[in-house]
Parts: structure tokens; sequence; C-alpha cells
């Protein structure tokens, strides 16, 4: 039985911020049991929701050293759909009402987290052959691995393996700072090792002393190695090219199911979305208030309404899109200019421009279920849950080919009549408009061959199932 333990700083259902959460909480339950026991340790937050605190074990605690410093490690255990999940409890850590706040702050939690996960595990009596690291919250787990902890007859043959679920976040802090919360020695703090740009970086920390590193699609692992999208960290990632690997995300396909979806108006399934799915446009139409008008294009956009989401492309040609015959439905929250954009163009066009500017879970559920198309065009997207979940839900992606987006989404391809969805290259408004016009002509004009696409779209199987069993062999290139 290999064990393997997953390392991270959120993890459905008991605390999420973003699609991280959904890896680390899906994944393990993926795993073939009879050779796999795959664990969970995350820390305890108190702004966790009372249904799950409730239910959580005491084990131990004990005190450990951290900077200059002894700090208390409680630990919890629960189960939870077949799957372990231990907690690292510490209140004047873990306190504040949401996960991540001041970014100080959060360096020196996640450090102190990194040191007590490690510290936990004789503790629980669980000695894992790998453990699996997610994002810079944990980049020091391997580093630690390879320092105080290697001596131990316990970590010896330990394995980490680390994952970056976006580049963007690195954890960033001056050497002096990152030296003194972790205790590490001096001659960690150099260039090949946790130093970048004269700062302290737990991800690099995490990327050079992993035994393996992964990244959420296979285009992705391509991209960071390159300057553009490498963001400054693309040397040592081409140095490391051997122990990269993309492996796509999945979704939940019974969290995410049109045939069973407790947030729609009317279920359907493959078989029967000719007539059934456009029920759900009608309601939504009616909801929101747009043109009632079965036969109307609709575009879903389900996003933060960031930079790294394309919204600038959407901006520039957001006039000329609102004069075609589509009805255009946004939900979302994120940079003032582009909430106050969509909402004075859902002022400017009301009958056909729906401007949500928050977040609900059911919303987001009707607005996949109710689009024909669904638009992404992201400057950079390491997976991207959404084109999976609109491809499920039988609306097509229209997205430009990056990162995982270019891995999941096949572009149409009139003359052979393959595809499920359609696609742009360069990160450019005309081009994009140009892509989405494409669309409008399939669905006005050739509407089989849009049901067809429609068809394989909803067959495309993007479940966990598929990625556990990439990590399932990666896992066993590891162990050997």
């Amino acid at each position: 039985m290999k064990k393997i333990l997953f390392a991270a700083s959120e993890c459905v259902p008991f605390i999420k911020t973003g699609g991280l959460a959904d890896v680390v909480g899906s994944l393990p339950k993926c795993f073939d049991k009879r050779y796999f026991d795959v664990r969970v340790i995350i820390p305890k937050y108190l702004c966790m929701s009372k249904e799950y605190t409730d239910k959580m074990e005491y084990i131990d605690s004990f005190y450990m050293d951290i900077g200059n410093d002894n700090k208390y490690v409680g630990v919890f255990k629960m189960e939870h759909e077949g799957v372990t999940f231990y907690f690292v409890d510490n209140e004047f850590y873990f306190s504040g009402a949401k996960p991540y706040g001041d970014l100080l702050w959060d360096l020196e939690k996640f450090i102190y987290f990194s040191k007590a996960v490690l510290s936990v595990l004789p503790v629980i009596g669980f000695q894992p052959d790998v453990i699996h690291c997610h994002d810079w919250q944990t980049g020091l787990i391997p580093v630690f691995l390879k320092e105080r902890f290697h001596d131990g007859e316990f970590f010896r043959n330990m394995k980490s393996v680390m994952t970056i679920h976006n580049l963007k976040f690195q954890g960033v802090w001056d050497v002096e700072t990152v030296r003194t919360l972790s205790g590490l020695p001096d001659y960690f703090f150099t260039p090949d090792k946790l130093e970048a740009y004269k700062d302290g970086n737990l991800l690099k920390g995490g990327l050079v002393f992993a035994d393996a590193i992964t990244t959420v699609s296979y285009t992705y692992a391509e991209e960071i190695k390159m300057p553009f999208y490498g963001e400054g960290l693309d040397g040592l990632l081409r140095a490391r090219a051997h122990d990269l690997r993309g492996i796509v995300n999945g979704i939940d396909y019974d969290e995410y199911n049109p045939a069973t979806d407790k947030f729609i108006v009317n279920p359907y399934n493959a078989r029967d979305f000719r007539k059934e799915k456009v029920k759900n446009k009608l309601a939504l139409q009616e909801e929101l208030g747009l043109d009632r008008d079965e036969k109307k294009m609709m575009i879903g956009i389900v996003s933060r309404l960031t930079d790294q989401k394309g919204f600038d492309l959407i901006a520039y040609v957001m006039d000329e899109l609102c004069r075609d015959n589509v009805q255009i439905v946004i939900l979302g929250t994120g940079e003032e200019r582009y909430e106050n954009m969509f909402r004075h163009f859902d002022w400017k066009y009301a009958n056909k421009v729906s401007a949500n500017i928050y977040y609900s879970e059911a919303l987001s559920h009707k607005i996949y279920a109710a689009s024909d198309a669904f638009l992404m065009p992201s400057l950079f997207e390491p997976c991207g849950l959404s084109q999976l979940m609109a491809l499920h839900y039988g609306t097509l992606p229209i997205v430009r080919e990056t990162g995982g987006l270019k891995d999941t989404v096949e572009p149409y391809n009139e003359y052979e009549s393959t595809g499920t969805g359609f696609s742009f290259m360069n990160y450019n408004a005309h081009e994009m408009l140009g892509c989405i016009r494409n669309a409008e002509r399939i669905y006005y004009d050739k509407k089989r061959e849009w049901n067809k696409m429609v068809d394989r779209a909803m067959a495309a199987d993007f479940s966990w199932q598929v990625s556990a069993l990439k990590y399932q062999e990666l896992y066993d290139w590891l162990i050997g």
C-alpha cells in the first residue's frame, strides 16, 4: 500500500477561496483504494463551518520550535467521504475571518504550517511515501524535509511533489525575515536555493528541493519554461524540465451534472438537451430581465474580473459585440474598472446584457446550463475549471489557446466536423471578436453542426478519475 499525504492551505468542503480547494478536496477520493492510502492535512481555521469543526476529533498536541520561538501545535482528525483529513490547530495563526489576508502574516503562518506538517507525522503515526505539496503555502515542506528532518529514520525515504496551481503567487519577502521565521541556515539563501532577485521565495524553495514538480495542464507546463509565463522562475523550471510534468485538473461530475443539478430549473442530459436545455435559457432570461427569446444566442461569463482573465480584450470590443444578435450574462467580482464597465453596458443595453457583480453558486450553475457559449479569453490560464464545467453542460467554450484552455477545448473544424468549442491564438481583441462571430455563424446558420459539437462536448471526460490515474503513475515512478 502506497501512502500519500496532500498538504495544502485550503480544501473543499472545509475552506475554499479558489480552484486549489477543489483539487485538494476532490482528487484524494479518486485513487484506487487497494493500492493507495491518500490523506490530507490543512490548517484548522477558526472561520471553518461549525458543521465540520464539531465533528473533528482531537488527537494530540505538542510544542514545536519555529524561528526564535516555541509554538503550540494541536492535531485534529476527521473522516469525510472515505478520506482521512488532519487539521493543524493554532489559534494564534488560524483565527482570522478568512484564510488569507496580510502577506507577511500569511508567510509566517504558512512557514509554521509547513514545519508543523512534518512534525505532526510521527505523532499521528502516518509515514507517507510521498508528501504532495500545493502552491507556495507549502513550499517549505520539501526544504525542511531535506534539511532538519532528513536525518531521522522516520523521514529518510520520504519523497515530495510540488504542484504549481498558479505561478503568479510565490510567497516572497526579504531574505532576513524569511530566514528568521523559518530558522533555516544562511546557506539556504543563495540564488540556487531560496533566494530570488534578492528576496526569499517560498515557492522557489519548494521547486528546488521537491523530487518532482507538477502543474495543472500540459501546455502550462511548457509555457512556464518561457519568460512571458515564467514569472521570473522560468530558468529554474527549464533546469528542472526533466522533473516537471503537466496533469490536467478535473471537475466533480457529481456536483456539476446537468441531469441532477439542483440549482437549475430544468435538468437535461446528452440525449435530450436539444429539447430541454433551452428551457433553462428562457427561465434565466426571465429572472434577469432580458428579452425572452429561445433562439437568441446567449454567451455566459463566470469569472474573477481581472486582467489575467482577458477582460481588457472584452472591454475593447464590447460595444461592437453588443450590436450583434446575442445576449451576454456576466457573473463575478474583481477589479473596479471591469465591474463598472459591465454595469455600464448593462445600463446601455439593458435587454441584451446582464451584469451580476457578486458571486452566487446557484447563479453560476444556471449560467452554465442556460448559455449557448461560454467566453474565456484568458491572458494565461494554468488549467481553468469553468471551461470544463461549460463542456459538461453542453455550453460551447470560446477560449484563447493558452494553458489548460488549449489542452481541454478542441477547436471546431468546419471541414472535418470535429471539435468541442472555438479558440483563437493571439492576445488580440479583434481576433477574439472574429472567433465569437464565427461561433455566432455556426449557431445561427449551421444548427445541426452546433448540436453535434454539443454532443462531443458533453461526451468529453474531464473527471477526477482521469487525473488520478496520471498522479498514480507519478507516485509509482517516484516511489519505485
